[in-house]
C-alpha cells in the first residue's frame, strides 16, 4: 500500500476525524507490521505542531513561531509576519543562508571561545543585536519593555523603533542605557529637528536612519490577515482599525514620516544636525555605498526592512558582499533579515558584517512569552554561534574570514 492509500483513509469521514490521533490508532495497531506502525507514527508526530509550554522548552528559534501564531490577532501576526507582493524577499532572506556553506578548520584550541567584538568603541560581548521593530504593544502588553529588560539581561544592544509604544526615554531607564535609535524621518523639517533633538537630549549614541521605505510599500498578506480579524479594535485603536496603536515619540508633531523627495542633501542636512553617529538602514547596493562613504556616513545597515520593503528577490545576505566590498573598512556594516540560526550569524560575520540583528525572532518570543521569550531566543541563537565557532575552528570573532565560506 502507497502513501496516497493511507493518506486516502486518514481522510475518510467516520474512521477519524483527528489525522493525529487516526495515525496514532495506526501506530499501536498489533495487525499492521513493525515498519508500518514505526512510518505511521512518525507521520502522527510530524503532522502536530510543536508547541511551547514555556520559552526554557524551546530548543531552537523557529519553536517559538507557531507559540506566537497562536496567541496573536490575525491583525497583529499579519503585520509582523508578512512581506510585500508575495512574500518572496522575505523567504528569499532565510533560504540564501542555506545557500552557504561552511569550511571548519580542524586541530584548533577552541575551549575559550570569545564572542566579542567592538563598535565604535564599544566592546559588545557578541554581535547580535536587536532590531528596531515598531508596535510592540501590539505582541504583547510590555512591548518595547519586556524586550529592553531582555536586551539588558543578556547584555545585547538594543536599536529602538522610532514608531515604538514607549517613548525612548522610558526605554532608556529599562535598558539601563539609552538604546541606539532608529529614525523614520518626517515629511516637515521643523519636526525632524524637534525629534532629532529629544532623541539626543536622552543620551542615544547612534541615529538610524532607515531609508528603504521612502517610496511606500505594498502589503496584500497583511491586509488579508487584517479583513480576518472581527474583533473591536476601537480601545487600542482610536482612529479605527489600521491605525497606529502608540506612537508617544511623534507627540506634538506631524505624524507624518518617510518623506518620498528625501535626498543624499537631506543626508548631509541630517548629519549636521546632531553629534550622535547617524547610520543609514537599508542600503543594499555598492553604489549607494560607495556613496554614503561619500557623504560622512558612520555605518550602514545592510537590510530590506525583513522583506517587507519591495519585491526586490535580493537577500540581504546576498547583498552584504557588495556593500563590505564597497566601504573598504571605512565604516562599520551591520546586517539584518532572515537571521534564524547561530550558523546564519556566523555567515553573515564571515561575509564581513560587524553586528548581526534579528527582528521576527524576538518578537516570536515576546508574543508568548514576554520577556523569558526574547531573553531565551537570544540565548539560543548566542549558544549556537559559540558551538558554530568552536567547531568551524574559529574561537574568537577575528578569526571568522570569508575563507570559511562558500557560496553557491
Amino acid at each position: 500500500m502507497g502513501f496516497g492509500f493511507w493518506d486516502f483513509l486518514a481522510n475518510l469521514r467516520g474512521v477519524h476525524t483527528n489525522r493525529r490521533e487516526f495515525f496514532q490508532f495506526l501506530a499501536a495497531s498489533t495487525v499492521l507490521t513493525p515498519s508500518v506502525r514505526a512510518w505511521a507514527q512518525q507521520l502522527a508526530v510530524s503532522h502536530e505542531p510543536f508547541v511551547l509550554m514555556s520559552a526554557k522548552d524551546a530548543l531552537q528559534v523557529m519553536d517559538f513561531e507557531e507559540a506566537a501564531r497562536r496567541v496573536l490577532s490575525p491583525a497583529h501576526w499579519g503585520y509582523m509576519a508578512s512581506g510585500v507582493d508575495d512574500d518572496l524577499t522575505l523567504k528569499a532572506n532565510v533560504e540564501a543562508f542555506t545557500h552557504i556553506r561552511l569550511k571548519p578548520r580542524r586541530l584548533v584550541d577552541v575551549s575559550k571561545p570569545d564572542l566579542s567584538t567592538d563598535v565604535f568603541g564599544v566592546r559588545w560581548e557578541t554581535p547580535l543585536f536587536i532590531c528596531p521593530v515598531g508596535g510592540q504593544r501590539a505582541f504583547h502588553p510590555q512591548g518595547e519593555m519586556a524586550t529592553a529588560a531582555a536586551a539588558k539581561a543578556k547584555r545585547h544592544t538594543m536599536i529602538l523603533s522610532n514608531v515604538t509604544t514607549y517613548a525612548v526615554e522610558d526605554v532608556a531607564k529599562t535598558l539601563g542605557t539609552p538604546p541606539w535609535q532608529q529614525l523614520f524621518l518626517s515629511h516637515k523639517w521643523a519636526a525632524t529637528e524637534k525629534m532629532v533633538k529629544r532623541i539626543e537630549d536622552a543620551g542615544c549614541p547612534v541615529l538610524v536612519w532607515t531609508v528603504d521605505l521612502l517610496a511606500g510599500r505594498n502589503t496584500p498578506t497583511m491586509t488579508r490577515f487584517a479583513r480576518q480579524d472581527t474583533r473591536n479594535c476601537v480601545a487600542c485603536h482610536p482612529g479605527g482599525a489600521g491605525t497606529p496603536i502608540f506612537r508617544p515619540m511623534y507627540d506634538g508633531l506631524d505624524g507624518r514620516f518617510n518623506p518620498p523627495d528625501a535626498t543624499w542633501a537631506t543626508f548631509d542636512r541630517l548629519k549636521k544636525l546632531t553629534r550622535m553617529k547617524v547610520l543609514l538602514k537599508g542600503i543594499d547596493s555598492a553604489e549607494d555605498a560607495q556613496l554614503a562613504v561619500q557623504h560622512g556616513v558612520d555605518g550602514l545597515v545592510v537590510s530590506n526592512h525583513g522583506g517587507r520593503a519591495a519585491e526586490t528577490l535580493r537577500a540581504t545576505i546576498d547583498c552584504l558582499p557588495e556593500v563590505v566590498e564597497a566601504v573598504r573598512g571605512r565604516v562599520p556594516v551591520f546586517l539584518d533579515g532572515g537571521v534564524r540560526h547561530g550558523t546564519d550569524i556566523y555567515k553573515a560575520l564571515a561575509s564581513g558584517a560587524r553586528g548581526v540583528g534579528i527582528g521576527r525572532p524576538y518578537i516570536w518570543g515576546l508574543s508568548a512569552f514576554a520577556q523569558d521569550g526574547v531573553q531565551r531566543v537570544v540565548e539560543i541563537l548566542r549558544a549556537e554561534l559559540t558551538l558554530t565557532m568552536k567547531q568551524m575552528g574559529t574561537p574568537t570573532i577575528k578569526d571568522i574570514s570569508a575563507a570559511r565560506v562558500a557560496r553557491a
